[in-house]
């Protein structure tokens, strides 16, 4: 079985040209389940550069699923047979404004685009960006 990455070394993931926020917003709660992208951003924000684009993206496919222990090895074999959505598509990058910048072992931390850091990561040649998918065409 093919095994599919979302997994980027030494690039950046820049907001998408319309994020509609000048500033990394923390994403809300619906009622009282967690999103998406409030799953990705508590994993992130508590532990930048330990986990791997593929690493969070299922983490939070588990959370959503409610998988046990015994469930994670084979659902994520499964998960990533087929080819899965980047954190291009994340609404960190397009709604949230959150880059996300991936170390040369291809873990991740998540930088709000009105940081230092941030601008830094735009700048810097040595590292590739890609640009967030749109919203809209």
């Amino acid at each position: 079985m093919k095994v599919h990455t979302t997994n980027y070394e030494i690039a950046f993931i820049a907001i998408a040209d319309d994020c509609p926020t000048s500033i990394g917003e923390i994403p809300p709660m619906k009622g009282d389940k967690k999103t998406i992208a409030a799953i990705q951003f508590e994993i992130l924000k508590k532990n930048p550069y330990k986990y791997t684009s593929d690493d969070v993206l299922f983490q939070v496919f588990a959370e959503k699923n409610d998988l046990t222990e015994n469930e994670l090895v084979e659902a994520r074999e499964a998960y990533f047979s087929k080819g899965q959505a980047c954190f291009r598509a994340s609404p960190l990058t397009k709604r949230y404004g959150w880059g996300v910048h991936h170390n040369a072992e291809g873990k991740i931390a998540i930088y709000g685009c009105e940081s230092e850091e941030y601008e830094k990561f735009m700048n810097d040649d040595s590292i590739k960006v890609y640009k967030a998918m749109r919203s809209s065409r």
